[in-house]
């Protein structure tokens, strides 16, 4: 099967989203006899791409099957449908989005969770298949997880993982005397101070229209928080060297309403962040979604926290050694092969099969 991808970005600088759900599958497709081809790649990242003029070279490619990599819009239902007329079926591949028009053109609709897939219209779920985001590095784990309780003298370590720049700890808001948190996200390199001043003021000026400056200075003077550049092979290690992973979300009133989505955007967010601290071997608190609470065995492999009096419950239990190492055994072993790119792979595989063969 000769498959063709029209990517979201371009493959030399691919965002997460490409790297997860179309580069990483592509030697896995390989392995398993496929043909993947890059037929359109943007210079910058779109989800709305100009697609006009790509039918004639798909067509002469001899592509069997082509897959729109979270791209949509105008240009892209129209080239979904006249693939169809040519014969060529077509997959949209999609993350943390809900696009009826898309997934109407298309012969199937990949997503990444069960509720993502629920909110369809009921007329497309047929179409509607989950294909989780694979786990990147499952090679890099922990192997020690402290024999001391944890004290101000001898602080625990708790990552916290983000796209965004956070101007606060959600729910949290402060960390007790024997925690330090490290945010890895969008934030400067710290070898760019005169930037990361910038950006702090940016910052302030943004939280004070919100009526938050106090809290963002606050957030800044606090010497238990330290936020830090995400970079690909840095975020691992340290997430290994940290003793657990937390995922406070902001669920409060008119938080993530503004997307369009039918959903608040903390409700559609996939399990990445989490699947990927459990494969790490690290206990996990995560406030809980509906992608999260599936991976969750309460009190076994992570917490689910609802409050902040949860989260103050749960980060005190795990300053026990022992609960720290074997909730962070039990969590790398329930996700290491249902998170795994190679289970994700087969998954895709039997979505493009399937789509293929109702053609023939």
């Amino acid at each position: 099967m000769k498959i063709g991808f029209i990517l979201l970005s371009n493959s030399a600088r691919p965002i997460p989203s490409t790297r997860v759900a179309a580069l990483n599958m592509f030697p896995l497709l390989r392995a398993a006899g496929c043909e993947p081809h890059i037929v359109f790649e943007p210079a910058t990242a779109t989800e709305t791409p100009n697609l006009d003029g790509l039918l004639p070279s798909i067509v002469a490619g001899g592509f069997d099957l082509v897959v729109f990599q979270k791209v949509q819009g105008p240009s892209a239902v129209a080239l979904a449908q006249q693939l169809g007329q040519a014969g060529i079926r077509t997959v949209y591949c999609v993350c943390d989005l809900v696009n009826a028009p898309m997934a109407a053109a298309t012969d199937a609709t990949v997503t990444v969770t069960e509720f993502l897939k629920s909110l369809y219209p009921a007329a497309l779920q047929h179409k509607i298949h989950v294909v989780h985001d694979g786990i990147e590095r499952p090679e890099v784990h922990k192997g020690d997880w402290g024999h001391r309780r944890a004290t101000a003298a001898h602080p625990l370590r708790a990552v916290l993982v983000t796209s965004a720049q956070l101007d606060r700890l959600p729910v949290i808001a402060e960390p007790p005397p024997w925690l330090q948190v490290t945010i890895v996200g969008r934030y400067r390199p710290a070898g760019q101070p005169l930037q990361r001043m910038r950006e702090a003021k940016w910052q302030l000026a943004r939280a004070a229209d919100q009526g938050r400056g106090w809290t963002y200075l606050r957030f800044l003077a606090n010497r238990r928080i330290r936020c830090v550049a995400w970079h690909p092979n840095g975020v691992y290690e340290m997430m290994r060297q940290a003793d657990i992973g937390i995922i406070p979300v902001d669920t409060g009133h008119g938080a993530g309403t503004d997307t369009g989505l039918p959903a608040p955007s903390w409700q559609v967010k996939s399990e990445n962040r989490l699947s990927m601290k459990m494969c790490i071997g690290l206990p996990v608190i995560a406030t809980p979604i509906p992608s999260y609470e599936p991976l969750v065995r309460q009190g076994e492999n992570g917490f689910l926290a609802s409050s902040h009096e949860d989260w103050m419950r749960y980060l005190e239990a795990l300053r026990e050694p022992a609960l720290r190492a074997a909730m962070g055994r039990a969590a790398r072993a329930s996700v290491q092969e249902r998170y795994s790119m190679e289970e994700q792979a087969r998954l895709l595989l039997r979505v493009f099969k399937d789509t293929y063969l109702h053609s023939i």
